[in-house]
């Protein structure tokens, strides 16, 4: 039975879900490990939401160390079909001031250290990435923003960086010649695994400060960033609130369906152990024996 249809994901400074109801905790066991921490079950405007800590309670789990497919394992084991994540970042550019709420529809990986798949030991999967966001869940953000009073700019691109230092000035400048946005350690590693998990995703990347790439960058105090978490993770709530609400009962896009031709391997060839792991995600499409519909 689906426990939850909506999958909320909270980064730094949004721990827990303001406005939950009918709230009880699980904790889940995956193929791949523990999650951050214990998924907080609740409805929330009249839709079953699962909120996940991702730097679990009291932030402690650095970016590196984030369990990513037990994270979205977990999400697709109560039956999440969505997921809102929320994500500090800093600006790339002049326009996106500290506050200031941004929808990426692009990602570039800066990550060295992360498995970013489920797949593997035996089983091939490719899954189309091009559009990394899901258009539904992306307008959902940007029109609750609107409707909140909060600056929400749809599309951009979001570097996602190793970590856990902040960038050289050098690395800034590179990103920004880019045409890069926003950067920020968490986000992509789980567009990926949701991809992969059929799982529509998309990122409502609260602006925290300006990147060291900006002349006022050393002048901004510990105090000043505090503040602007604090209206972030204010601000935040009430805009992902506002989308639970917008997004449609029915999903029109293909992110359900992501994993339909995208299975190369031989079902007949995939090892018992690697089959029964991924079960989850296979079920759907193979059979015993049989190779991918």
């Amino acid at each position: 039975m689906q426990q939850a249809e909506i999958g909320i994901i909270g980064g730094s400074g949004l721990y827990s879900m303001p406005g939950l109801t009918d709230i009880r905790e699980t904790n889940l066991q995956t193929p791949f490990g523990d999650p951050s921490e214990a998924y907080v079950l609740g409805t929330l405007e009249g839709r079953k939401v699962a909120f996940l800590a991702r730097h679990g309670r009291g932030h402690r789990i650095l970016p590196s160390e984030l369990n990513f497919r037990a994270n979205i394992h977990g999400m697709k084991q109560l039956g999440v079909e969505r997921i809102l994540s929320i994500s500090a970042v800093g600006s790339l550019k002049e326009e996106h001031k500290p506050t200031d709420f941004v929808v990426p529809d692009q990602f570039i990986d800066r990550t060295f250290h992360r498995i970013s798949t489920f797949f593997g030991d035996g089983v091939v999967a490719h899954v189309g990435f091009g559009d990394p966001v899901c258009a539904e869940v992306a307008n959902a953000f940007t029109k609750s923003c609107q409707e909140n009073g909060v600056v929400g700019k749809n599309g951009g691109t979001y570097v996602c960086m190793e970590g856990p230092q902040f960038s050289t000035k050098a690395e800034s400048n590179l990103y920004r010649s880019w045409g890069a946005d926003l950067i920020g350690m968490t986000n992509l590693q789980e567009a990926k695994l949701a991809r992969e998990a059929e799982i529509c995703y998309a990122t409502l990347a609260m602006v925290t400060d300006y990147d060291c790439w900006h002349p006022n960058h050393d002048s901004v105090t510990v105090e000043q960033i505090i503040k602007v978490l604090t209206t972030n993770a204010d601000n935040a709530a009430r805009v992902v609130k506002k989308a639970v609400a917008l997004l449609p009962r029915e999903r029109k896009c293909k992110c359900g369906s992501a994993l339909q031709h995208a299975i190369l391997t031989d079902s007949a060839k995939i090892p018992a152990a690697t089959r029964q792991k991924l079960s989850l995600l296979l079920d759907k499409y193979l059979g015993p024996g049989q190779e991918a519909k």
